[in-house]
């Protein structure tokens, strides 16, 4: 019985830093994306990533956008229009930025507002737990912890309540594309 009273977190502590300088944007479905076709104004346009994660544009069929990065879509674009326009020159430009399901934030548990968010580079769990809204009152905030999909679903401790309710900021972790924080209720 003293063992479920006991603050001693389960799992080692996150590392505090984890973001990496080589992060590169990936599209995901309903994210919206505008393919911008140097002087022909004609095929260009903005178009939504659908749910199967295509996009279709004028003089293009359907491309799978899901999981390129701008650039890589941006070659595959002027390749299907290499077909019609001499040595097309395209950019891809992303908007809605909500990116491929494997690098949302998930937070579940006893946020005040429990949700998916779109990854950032150098985001932190203190910009996490204000997209949420913070904890609820029966969280406990200091048993809570992200399961790191990135590193084979392993987990590690986080302190929300002391970043949170006590401002320690030596609590504020880094977080990564596909973390999933799970923020469990008190027994008391």
């Amino acid at each position: 019985m003293l063992a479920a009273c006991s603050s001693t977190p389960d799992f080692p502590p996150a590392p505090r830093t984890a973001a990496t300088a080589d992060y590169r944007y990936i599209i995901g479905a309903g994210d919206s994306v505008t393919v911008f076709v140097w002087r022909n104004p004609e095929v260009t346009t903005t178009v939504p990533v659908r749910p199967d994660g295509r996009i279709a544009a004028p003089l293009i069929d359907e491309i799978m956008a899901q999981g390129k990065t701008p650039k890589e879509l941006a070659r595959e674009v002027e390749k299907e229009l290499s077909k019609y326009i001499v040595d097309p020159q395209v950019t891809i430009l992303v908007g809605g930025f909500v990116g491929p399901y494997s690098e949302q934030i998930r937070v579940v548990g006893e946020a005040a507002r429990p949700q998916f968010l779109s990854y950032k580079q150098n985001m932190t769990l203190l910009d996490v737990m204000i997209a949420v809204g913070g904890l609820t009152d029966f969280a406990d905030g200091n048993k809570a912890t992200i399961l790191r999909t990135s590193e084979g679903n392993k987990q590690y401790s986080v302190r929300l309540r002391d970043l949170l309710k006590r401002g320690d900021v030596s609590a504020n972790v880094d977080v990564k594309p596909g973390d999933i924080l799970i923020i469990p209720e008190s027994w008391f």
